[in-house]
């Protein structure tokens, strides 16, 4: 099965038409979204809508904070995602939010396991960033005996740990190159964000899993994001979210 992991969307509907068009390309069977459809953005609706079409094609869809945050908005904002949560939840209408609230933390199919952040407690948000909470969220996985991989998002960056005989070792993933990733090791990867990459680089980000041929490809997909920009000034959204989607940060 060809699976495509898609992260972190964040109400960017430029960046998730693209990465559609673009994982439909490469022959993908079946997608997999690992929460935060919403936040930041100015398409919040458009995003979710999209998403819930392809449920009926199978998609899998899961939680994320800000969906979290989006159908229960804070009572004070005291963060950056927390001050565009409102906004959010009143430009969604009942059965959008409704359906998101009922959506779940994780995922477990064969030898793959979905989460938003980590593994271990996931309704904490726990960030999964370097070896020592790739560790603790691998460990919680062990629950299932027969997981091999963990795919989760939350970090807005394309990683991959593996354990090796030495303990737990992380790889840097190119672009396009597909990296084998046997079944007798155990992985975990974070598939990078749709539609608020934070490398520098302002293409989009998800991940395609090939589990016949054991391969892991990270992809980064072109799109407008001056167009994704000029939604959120014209929502009258914090610009700070319009010059990150410029500059990749």
């Amino acid at each position: 099965m060809r699976l495509a992991l898609l992260s972190d969307i964040h109400g960017n509907l430029q960046a998730l038409d693209a990465c559609l068009a673009h994982a439909r390309a490469q022959k993908t069977q079946r997608f997999a979204f690992l929460g935060d459809m919403v936040g930041y953005g100015a398409q919040p609706a458009e995003v979710v809508e999209r998403i819930m079409l392809l449920t009926e094609e199978g998609a899998i869809v899961l939680k994320g904070n800000h969906d979290d945050m989006a159908v229960n908005p804070p009572p004070v904002a005291k963060t950056l995602g927390d001050s565009t949560a409102d906004w959010t939840h009143h430009q969604l209408n009942d059965s959008q939010r409704e359906w998101m609230a009922a959506l779940p933390l994780t995922h477990h199919m064969d030898t793959v396991l979905l989460v938003h952040a980590s593994v271990e407690a996931p309704e904490l948000w726990r960030y999964v960033y370097d070896e020592r909470s790739a560790t603790e969220s691998l460990n919680a996985a062990s629950a299932f005996p027969d997981v091999r991989y963990v795919f989760g998002g939350h970090v807005h960056l394309q990683s991959l740990y593996y354990r090796g005989t030495d303990g737990l070792m992380k790889f840097t993933p190119q672009a396009g190159v597909a990296v084998p990733v046997p079944k007798h090791r155990q992985w975990l990867s974070t598939v990078g964000s749709v539609g608020q990459p934070r490398d520098g680089n302002p293409q989009a980000m998800y991940t395609l899993l090939d589990t016949e041929r054991q391969q892991l490809t990270y992809h980064r997909v072109p799109y407008d994001h001056d167009a994704a920009a000029a939604a959120i000034r014209h929502a009258g959204l914090p610009e700070f979210f319009a010059q990150r989607l410029e500059e990749g940060r």
